[in-house]
């Protein structure tokens, strides 16, 4: 695994992916071999690429060109339109560097950024994003999406769903199998003996004992203790105002939060262009830029490449932590 190139679909061709793809090769180049599935006509022009026919190829290809797995597509790519036509290939990019990673053939997937909209217009894309059609095609229930950079790793257990709805949505359950999944992610993957998880409280001042909330003291207090009595190292319910300055973020190796903004302001304060999504509780390791399609600069080389950059270096770490502890 660790002698295998990684996988970069090529997402919503329109957007800056194509862009910082060929940015983060210029970065990389044959220190990190990377391959690109999509069509090269929709990179910039001039990029010096060269088409592989197998991704080991691409392990020779890297130092001198953006080695590219060729798939046609029926439209062009025009900067910020996207277009209905190219949905399904878009979606089939996806899907061919999953098939390859877990053939062996590849050490990771790396995603860019897709437009659901256009997926769904075009190509009746069924799934709400990225993660839940990875998931589909790894024929699993449950994962859970850390935003990870070297000052914080964040997890939240209710993800894209409006905060009315997070009460209602969060169950002991759902709050178990994340923290089961993280804590399992930080062994395999990131190298973590003993992982120390932060679980924020729901509410301000983590319910106040009840004077503000509930939830703690019938939800999610109980579930740590449950998992603190099998030998988990967990610390909360915890007020979430006091959790990410610096001394607090040096006692915990990820912080677990219970909605969307909770986790991703902290981590975006922080670190908003080298921030990673990680995709944890899939059988290969996935990760993505911390940014979306960028249709408003797509095509005039504004593009930021850092995230991207930091999501195929720690695609490339993961994969040599998780091939290490198979031996």
């Amino acid at each position: 695994m660790t002698g295998l190139p990684i996988a970069l679909s090529c997402g919503e061709p329109a957007g800056i992916g194509p862009e910082i793809a060929l940015r983060a090769w210029q970065s990389l180049g044959a220190r990190l071999p990377l391959f690109w599935i999509g069509d090269p006509r929709h990179l910039p022009e001039g990029t010096p690429h060269a088409e592989i026919h197998a991704p080991a190829e691409a392990m020779h290809v890297a130092a001198t060109a953006l080695p590219v797995l060729r798939l046609p597509f029926p439209a062009p790519a025009v900067p910020g339109h996207p277009d209905p036509a190219n949905a399904a290939a878009v979606i089939e990019a996806i899907a061919r560097g999953v098939a390859l990673v877990q053939e062996g053939k590849a050490a990771a997937l790396c995603t860019a950024p897709i437009h659901k909209k256009a997926l769904q217009d075009g190509a009746g894309f069924p799934h709400p994003g990225h993660t839940e059609y990875l998931a589909h095609l790894a024929g699993v229930g449950d994962v859970v999406m850390m935003l990870a950079a070297p000052a914080l790793k964040v997890v939240p257990v209710t993800v894209h769903i409006a905060l009315s709805e997070v009460p209602r949505a969060l169950s002991a359950g759902l709050l178990e199998r994340s923290l089961r999944i993280t804590e399992a992610a930080l062994i395999r993957d990131f190298g973590i003996e003993s992982p120390r998880l932060a679980v924020a409280g729901l509410n301000p001042h983590a319910g106040e004992g009840g004077a503000m909330g509930h939830e703690e003291i019938a939800l999610i207090g109980p579930v740590l203790e449950r998992l603190r009595a099998e030998g988990m190292r967990i610390e909360g319910p915890l007020s979430a105002d006091t959790m990410f300055h610096a001394e607090a973020r040096a006692r915990h190796d990820v912080a677990v939060a219970m909605y969307h903004d909770q986790a991703l302001i902290p981590i975006k304060t922080l670190d908003f262009a080298g921030g990673v999504n990680v995709t944890l509780g899939l059988p290969f390791i996935r990760t993505s830029p911390d940014h979306g399609t960028a249709f408003d600069i797509a095509g005039t080389g504004r593009a930021d490449p850092s995230s991207l950059i930091a999501a195929l270096k720690l695609a490339r770490e993961m994969a040599l932590t998780r091939a290490a502890g198979r031996h």
